[in-house]
């Protein structure tokens, strides 16, 4: 059997690994546009100077080397021809028995402005964009960041890191608005301008000035405020990496559809991680990896990890997880517990929680993951919800039901 794989990201080799370790024998081949294999998450690292290429791998050194998996770098597949099973690129072919999708996602840069056409404007999702923001930023002051989301923050916090004072722009009214409420996000905001960043909240990027050369020299606001800008970097959103599947067959709604078992709907493909569109931060897309490929195997396997785990927030040394809903709706009811260190804020809806926001000390949010995640229904529990532990209920075999031992 030969495999191929799409993509050297968490999903794509998290599924390499997963189909070398049950099949020994089987040609695996990890195509990917990326020279090195990285973690978009450490990115910022670079752009700092913490990392280097070698620091913001993943895998060990030889990776392909001691697994036998064949690895085609700074290779861009072009189309996929699903009928005779073939991976096209530059020119050259790639047969497969069984094919995996995972290419990841690319930033979406609004046709505002000059901002797509301008040579001083960078998104930060791939390697190569974390070397030309760091080559930039070593020569410039001027720096506008927009966006103010989990990736904006990041360049954000590096740039301060260089010892710059980037101005970050945000439409919405606080910043990491998708993973946060307004409380636990003033936080963070306290702690970037007190690092030097500038925040402009509330505001949109309405033009560009450029010069002769193709340059952004100001980003123009809304509210008539004018930036001055040496370097632009963009975070504002992504969008799966699959515009080369136009012609292929392989259905796609925004990301490419997959059923439980992550399998598309043309026989023998599958795919994984962002370019599906589910839930795709890092352990989300190694689960997916690691099902896709298990599937591809005959081991049937479903995902069934995609419910709403926001994300895990760290930035200056303060952690924090959200879990699911972050606003209440009306008839929700909320409870929140704090002190000068911690912030915690859980969302019931009809006894079940819906919702977790904690904040400073995160040890015990894998029970809140859990909760949301199985819609169980606390309110029999006779004791407070902060107190909640593992120790206050089992699992009752074969149902799945919970009895609480309270």
């Amino acid at each position: 059997m030969k495999y191929v794989i799409i993509g050297a990201g968490a999903a794509g080799i998290t599924a390499s690994k997963t189909i070398r370790a049950l099949e020994g024998d089987s040609e695996i081949v990890v195509i990917s546009t990326d020279g090195a294999v990285h973690s978009r998450c450490m990115l910022g690292d670079y752009i700092s100077g913490e990392r280097d290429d070698k620091g913001l791998s993943f895998i060990p050194d030889g990776f392909f080397e001691s697994t036998g998996i064949r690895w085609l770098s700074g290779v861009t597949v072009t189309d996929v021809d699903t009928e005779n099973k073939r991976v096209k690129f530059f020119g050259d072919t790639e047969q497969y028995d069984r094919l995996l999708i995972a290419t990841g996602s690319n930033n979406v840069i609004p046709p505002v402005g000059g901002l797509r056409e301008a040579r001083n404007v960078f998104g930060l999702r791939h390697l190569s964009g974390a070397k030309a923001i760091r080559k930039h930023a070593m020569t410039s002051e001027n720096i506008v960041v927009i966006g103010a989301g989990l990736v904006g923050l990041n360049a954000a916090n590096a740039l301060a890191a260089m010892g710059k004072k980037p101005v970050v722009v945000e439409a919405l009214a606080s910043i990491m608005a998708q993973n946060l409420d307004k409380r636990a996000a003033e936080v963070y905001q306290k702690r970037f301008e007190q690092a030097g960043c500038v925040f402009r909240l509330g505001c949109k990027v309405a033009g560009t000035v450029l010069d002769g050369a193709g340059i952004v020299t100001a980003i123009t606001l809304d509210s008539g405020e004018s930036i001055p800008c040496d370097i632009a970097i963009v975070a504002t959103g992504t969008r799966p990496a699959i515009s080369f599947l136009a012609s292929t067959g392989i259905e796609c709604d925004g990301g490419i559809t997959v059923d439980e078992y992550l399998s598309t709907n043309i026989e023998g493909v599958y795919a994984a991680g962002d370019a599906t569109g589910l839930s795709g931060i890092w352990p989300n897309a190694m689960k997916q990896g690691e099902v896709a490929a298990k599937n591809m195997c005959g081991i049937p396997t479903v995902y069934d990890d995609a419910f709403a785990l926001k994300n895990a927030v760290n930035f200056f040394g303060l952690q924090s997880v959200s879990i699911g809903i972050l606003e209440p709706a009306e008839g929700d009811c909320v409870e929140i517990w704090e002190d000068r260190n911690n912030y915690r804020k859980v969302i019931l809806r009809g006894g079940v929680v819906v919702g977790i926001i904690t904040q400073g000390n995160i040890s015990n949010s894998g029970i809140w993951q859990h909760l949301v995640k199985n819609k169980i229904d606390i309110s029999r529990v006779k004791k407070p919800v902060r107190k909640l532990s593992f120790a206050d209920f089992y699992d009752i075999e074969p149902s799945g039901e919970y009895k609480w031992a309270t």
